[in-house]
Formats: structure tokens, C-alpha cells, sequence
């Protein structure tokens, strides 16, 4: 596949996925950036945390495995019958860094759910303790919960021991820690239980970044920064939205709103600009209107005393072609004159019931003996009356010079460019080649079967009903149908 379709795909993929306001592409931006940067940030610290905790996780293991074997040493060094008091005694002085029991067998445990973290910890604590044990036949090593911890072969659990005996050794609540459990076997039928917390006893979340104490900051930064990225975006793009609305509001000939010189550098720059462009344009146009009426009169003058001598000539023949020629020329300024006039109609936009406007032009025409077909929509448009009702007039009168029928439909329309107002005008006639569509706007332009059948026209009225059109913010669109006759279509936005 060709990069030009790649690119085309990727083109409307991004105009699909993304909102058509700066506003709303800005801030999806800024939101993808913030959660992208988040995210990456998440993944590079969760790495850290993790390397971290292991290191963390190693040297503590180590030192409790060289603590655990001191106390095997000790409790060994004792008579078995004397193990019993000694550990009583501890207790009731309040217990060591271990909780201390002798039994005549292994307790079952039951151990956490598997930890990559306490998995690291009882491989290290079990290397480390048969290194500073040889002698010891083996050891059982495990995490376990405090509330399911049993201490004895009689069933005797954590939490049925008297509060002073483990409230100095294990954390038991109201947040209980993982409890690691040691057994060896001293001599055949004498297992000594030893219990302890890791030195961090909440090892297992040192690693974990989704914590919620973490999720609950992530969420807060997250949230703040998308907040003023969002306020900010807004606060830059509204200055564009009063210039747009500027623009189509002097585009369409009514007086704009003036834009305050507010904002950043950039935007006050471009409002001073197109002050400017406004007002260069205002006076090209007053210039024009005025040249226009001034060269129209003062041609009519000569045009007309010319006429006046041509009738002096004796010559009737050379008398015709002076003629002929004076009236193209007075044609022409009247058609020059019409086109400025006709496209710069200066009157304030209203509600306009299009069912009433057409209705007048073709009760007219039907008195004349033409056929038209209309179904009354009840819709309306925000237009400058005059100036619609001489565009629709325009096409209107084409189709009734240049096809046997008319038919009249107003509709309204809701696509990808919003809610529209369509106004379209079809004939019965002989239509238009297609390579000669695009050039029936120009002035002056007309077809062979169009100056048969209108020897009058000038060939300037679809120019001007595009003009007209556009200035109130439309679009004006020329077809052939397919079962004959041109087809013309008014597009007006609705608001």
C-alpha cells in the first residue's frame, strides 16, 4: 500500500478520533501528554521501588536469619527440661525480638499467598541460617497471617494468647503484619517455634506502587494538573472563538464585535491585524460602490448624446451598427452596476418563513401559465430578506426560462457540518454539460440554448445568487439531475 494512502487513513483516523475544536484537540493533548507522562514516570519509579525493596528485603532478611540462629544456639545450649521455664519466664517478662515455644513435632502452617518479595526473604533466611547452622538437620520456613497462626501441636493459636505475651513481638492489630515462622528440630521428638516480625513489617507493600495511599496522590497531581492544563487551553483558545466569530460576522456583512485587546501577545497583535484588514476592506468596498455609481453615470451621458448623433447619420446601415453597438455598451454598465448593487444589499438580518417568500414567487409565476410544484415546510432561516429573496429569485426565474416544469423543495438537514437549511430549485429542461458547470458563475457567461430562450439576460444572475448566498454563510451548488434538468440548491446554516 502507497504512503499517500497510509497517510490519507492516518489523516481521517486522527480527524475521527480527535474533537474539531481547538479547545477539546488542545486539552486531549494535554490529558494524553499528562497521562502518558504519568504513566512512564509510574513504570520507572515502580522499577526503583521494586530494586529498592529487594536490597531492603535482602540485608533484613539476612539480619534476622543471624538473629533467629543465635536464639537456636542459646535454646540448645539449655537441658530440654529446662527450655519450658526459660520461655515461660520470657514471657512474662514481656517476651524478646521472638515469640518462643517449644514443641514435640512440626505445626502446619498456613502460609500468605505467594509473594515474589517473601519468596526472596525465606530464600535468603534459609541460606543464611544453614550456613551459621550446619549441624541442624533442616528448617521450616514460612510467612503467615496472626489471625490463623497456630504456636502449638494442641491447636493453641496467636490469637488465643494473653495480649502481653506477643503485644512486644508480633503485630497482631488493628493492621496485622506477616508473621515469619521458624522451625528446627533440636533433638529427635523437640522442635523449637520461633516467630518474628521482618525489621520493616510491612515489607510486602515496599514494592507495590498502586497503594492506596500512593493511587490516592497519583489521582489528586493527576487530577490538578489536567484541571489547569485544561483552564489554561480554555483561557488561550477563547480569544480565537471571538475572532472567529469576528470574521463570520463581518464575512457575512454585519457589524462585528470589536475584540478586546486582551490576552497574550500573539492574540493582540493578530486583533490589531484584522482591525485593520476590517477596515481596509470597508473602504475598498464604499470605493467600489461609489466608483461603480459614478462610472455608470457619468457613461450614460456620452452613451446617450452618442445615440442622439447616430441619428443624425445619413447612412442607416452604419446608423444600425452604432446603435447596436451603444446598446451592448449601455448593457454592460447597467449589468456592471446591477452585479455591485444586487450582491452588497445593506439590511439587517431577520427571521425569514420561506413557505411565504417562495409562495409570492410562484402565485406570479403560475398566474403567467408555468407549472411549479411546492410543499410548504414551515421552516425558517436568519436571513437578510431582500437579498435571499433576489437569490432565490435568480434561480427561480433560470428555471422557468429554461425548463417546462419547476419544482420547489425546503428541507431541512443535520450532517457532519451541523444543521442546514436546503432550499432546492430543479427544472425540466435541456440542463448543462457538465465541464461547463464549474463556469456559470462568471459573468456574462451563457449557454447556446440559454440565449435562445432568454435573448435579455446578461448572464450575471447566478454570480450574484452565489454572492448572496455565501455572504450569508451557504453555499450554492449547481447538478444535473439524472432524469433530466439542472438542479440548484441553496445550503443556509439554520442558526
Amino acid at each position: 500500500m502507497s504512503t499517500v494512502t497510509w497517510s490519507a487513513r492516518y489523516n481521517r483516523l486522527l480527524s475521527w478520533l480527535l474533537p474539531h475544536t481547538l479547545l477539546g484537540r488542545l486539552s486531549v493533548v494535554m490529558v494524553f501528554g499528562v497521562l502518558v507522562t504519568q504513566l512512564a514516570g509510574g513504570l520507572i519509579w515502580s522499577a526503583q521501588l521494586r530494586s529498592k525493596a529487594e536490597v531492603e528485603t535482602k540485608t533484613a532478611s539476612q539480619h534476622l536469619a543471624h538473629s533467629a540462629a543465635s536464639a537456636i544456639r542459646f535454646f540448645m545450649s539449655l537441658p530440654a527440661n529446662y527450655r519450658p521455664i526459660l520461655i515461660q519466664q520470657l514471657r512474662e517478662m514481656g517476651g524478646t525480638r521472638f515469640f518462643v515455644n517449644a514443641n514435640d513435632g512440626p505445626i502446619t502452617i498456613h502460609k500468605i499467598a505467594d509473594n515474589p518479595l517473601a519468596n526472596m526473604a525465606l530464600g535468603e533466611i534459609g541460606s543464611t541460617l544453614k550456613t551459621d547452622l550446619p549441624f541442624l538437620p533442616g528448617f521450616r520456613l514460612a510467612f503467615a497471617w496472626p489471625d490463623e497462626l497456630m504456636v502449638s501441636t494442641d491447636g493453641l493459636k496467636v490469637a488465643d494468647l494473653p495480649d502481653s505475651w506477643v503485644q512486644h513481638t508480633l503485630l497482631i492489630k488493628p493492621n496485622p503484619a506477616p508473621v515469619l515462622v521458624i522451625q528446627t528440630e533440636l533433638e529427635p521428638g523437640n522442635w523449637l517455634y520461633l516467630a518474628a516480625l521482618m525489621p520493616n513489617p510491612y515489607f510486602l507493600d515496599s514494592d507495590n506502587p498502586l497503594s492506596p495511599e500512593r493511587l490516592l496522590l497519583q489521582a489528586v497531581s493527576l487530577a490538578t494538573v489536567l484541571l489547569l492544563s485544561i483552564l489554561v487551553v480554555r483561557w488561550t483558545t477563547r480569544p480565537l472563538a471571538a475572532l472567529s466569530d469576528a470574521a463570520e460576522a463581518f464575512g457575512k456583512g454585519e457589524a462585528p464585535p470589536e475584540l478586546p485587546e486582551t490576552g497574550s501577545r500573539e492574540f493582540i497583535k493578530t486583533a490589531r491585524a484584522f482591525r485593520a484588514m476590517r477596515e481596509r476592506i470597508k473602504r475598498y468596498l464604499d470605493d467600489r460602490e461609489r466608483l461603480f455609481v459614478s462610472i455608470s453615470h457619468d457613461l450614460r451621458t456620452p452613451i446617450t448624446r452618442l445615440k442622439l448623433r447616430t441619428e443624425l447619420l445619413d447612412d442607416e446601415e452604419l446608423r444600425s451598427e452604432f446603435h447596436e453597438d451603444l446598446d451592448e455598451l449601455d448593457m454592460m454598465v447597467k449589468g456592471a452596476l446591477q452585479s455591485v448593487k444586487d450582491s452588497d444589499i445593506h439590511e439587517n438580518r431577520t427571521e425569514v418563513r420561506l413557505d411565504a417568500l417562495i409562495l409570492r414567487m410562484i402565485r406570479d409565476a403560475r398566474m403567467a401559465g408555468h407549472e411549479v410544484a411546492f410543499s410548504e415546510s414551515g421552516l425558517t432561516v436568519m436571513a437578510k430578506p431582500l437579498a435571499l429573496k433576489r437569490a432565490i429569485g435568480n434561480l427561480f426565474d433560470n428555471a422557468l426560462h429554461y425548463g417546462q416544469k419547476v419544482e420547489v423543495l425546503v428541507a431541512s438537514l443535520i450532517n457532519e457540518s451541523g444543521h442546514n437549511i436546503q432550499i432546492q430549485i430543479r427544472d425540466h429542461g435541456p440542463g448543462v454539460p457538465e465541464e461547463a458547470l464549474l463556469s456559470l458563475f462568471d459573468p456574462y457567461t451563457r449557454l447556446e440554448h440559454g440565449r435562445d430562450q432568454n435573448a435579455a439576460g446578461m448572464g450575471l444572475g447566478l454570480g450574484i445568487a452565489r454572492n448572496i448566498v455565501q455572504a450569508h454563510g451557504g453555499e450554492l451548488q449547481l447538478r444535473n439531475h439524472p432524469d433530466g434538468g439542472l438542479v440548484a440548491t441553496i445550503v443556509l446554516p439554520a442558526d
